[in-house]
């Protein structure tokens, strides 16, 4: 085991989250056979359960989670927990897998790196979870896979961040990413507005690894057409929607930038968005995924009732999901339908009074299909797994149906289950995704 005091002092930074909803300790389990996966039936458990390895009991089997539950960025961690939240459920409801309940530990970490460390230490050492899932974060993230790749056999499945050291050398051996990466996301805005015309491109993003993650993107993507990024200006992790962004927006307006790209959370980049506009200037701007699309619309949509204002207009946002309007995919109606059937909610010790909880979300919607790739991995990992096990099983996914019209497929070469980016635009009041592109991007 890993001397901790090398790290970090040895207090945690979070709160264990382990409510009804994940427990099942004083129940008894019923017998039957799990949920169907990929339209394949899985096969009985054919011996009784054991204690296989850390985190696997004869009753459940826990995992750990590390996320913004609180502050600034509450609404990333709490819609991801709530969108595995509506699976796990499920599951349990079920009789879980191989007579094993799902328990998940959870901690807060406020979307900064120390707590994020403190807490991947006690989930592994103190909590003993089984294997790590829905991390938030690039500035976390890239904190803990030192942590992570030290101790050597566990692994992390879908994480809430597209950034490029969890999918590279030395730390993709123990990630899993279900996700599409920036550079994938960045990739795509880059053609559709250099096909739109645009050659100016400005970046605002948020000063740390995740921001200069999406900026990368942009270079990369715009160095192949033998351009570069015209102009930058960033802003601090932790910003509120009420801040000022008067200078980054006056910064990038100077050089008379065609379009904006943003890597940044939904307060800070909805004030980037709310400042450019009541400035007058209606350039198209677009933010990545992880922004969280539906907090910031909120906040947009919030503030306009109160000026009379519409701040929604040429703005645009990838997606590494569909959207949870196409109930169409029957893994968003699955979806769609867990969630009103388990309305889950963080336990109250996580719980953050000033964000609103959303019924439906890009962010629960790519939490329900991370749950969804664990679980099968559970499934195939043996009636009592080990990590090893876990490993071997997930590394079978090839060409695994999650309902998305996108199957999944991991290999022992490729820990990047998806690929597919999508657009979306708002149109009263809703994200839909892009058909016109010169309509969208229209002041």
């Amino acid at each position: 085991m890993m001397d901790r005091r090398r790290f970090l002092g040895l207090t945690s930074g979070g709160l264990i989250a382990a409510g009804p909803l994940f427990g099942g300790r004083g129940r008894a389990l019923a017998q039957g056979a799990s949920p169907r996966a990929g339209g394949r039936a899985v096969t009985p458990r054919l011996e009784p359960p054991q204690a296989s390895a850390p985190g696997v009991s004869a009753r459940d089997i826990k995992i750990g989670m590390s996320a913004a539950f609180k502050g600034a960025a509450a609404g990333l961690g709490t819609e991801l927990w709530r969108g595995a939240a509506a699976y796990y459920s499920e599951v349990n409801a079920r009789g879980g897998i191989n007579g094993r309940q799902l328990v998940v530990a959870a901690l807060d970490d406020g979307y900064q790196p120390e707590p994020c460390m403190r807490n991947t230490i006690d989930l592994v050492e103190k909590e003993q979870v089984f294997f790590l899932a829905n991390y938030v974060g690039t500035p976390t993230l890239t904190r803990a896979l030192p942590l992570i790749k030290r101790y050597g056999d566990i692994v992390m499945v879908g994480n809430f961040t597209g950034a490029q050291p969890q999918r590279e050398a030395p730390y993709v051996d123990w990630v899993f990413n279900i996700r599409a990466s920036y550079r994938q996301e960045m990739a795509g805005l880059v053609e559709r507005f250099w096909t739109q015309g645009a050659r100016k491109f400005g970046v605002f993003y948020q000063i740390d690894a995740y921001g200069r993650s999406g900026a990368d993107g942009v270079a990369r993507a715009l160095a192949h057409r033998g351009s570069k990024i015209t102009a930058e200006a960033t802003y601090v992790r932790g910003a509120r929607f009420e801040e000022d962004m008067g200078p980054a927006v006056t910064a990038l307006r100077q050089v008379g930038c065609d379009v904006v790209l943003c890597t940044g959370a939904y307060q800070g980049c909805g004030a980037f968005v709310r400042t450019a506009r009541d400035a007058g200037w209606t350039v198209p701007i677009a933010n990545v995924s992880f922004v969280g699309s539906d907090a910031m619309l909120q906040l947009l949509l919030k503030h306009g009732k109160t000026t009379g204002r519409d701040y929604t207009r040429s703005l645009v946002n990838s997606q590494v999901v569909p959207t949870y309007d196409d109930t169409g995919l029957p893994g968003v109606a699955e979806y769609r339908a867990l969630m009103d059937k388990h309305s889950p909610a963080p336990p109250e010790a996580l719980r953050d009074r000033a964000y609103t909880l959303q019924r439906y979300s890009f962010i629960s919607l790519e939490g329900f299909i991370n749950a969804k790739v664990a679980a099968e991995g559970l499934r195939r990992a043996g009636a009592n797994p080990t990590r090893a096990s876990l490993r071997q099983a997930l590394e079978t996914l090839n060409g695994f149906d999650l309902g998305i019209g996108a199957p999944l497929t991991f290999g022992p070469e490729r820990h990047q289950g998806l690929d597919n980016v999508y657009f979306t635009r708002v149109d009263n009041g809703r994200w839909v995704p892009v058909a016109d592109w010169s309509a969208a991007v229209r002041a």
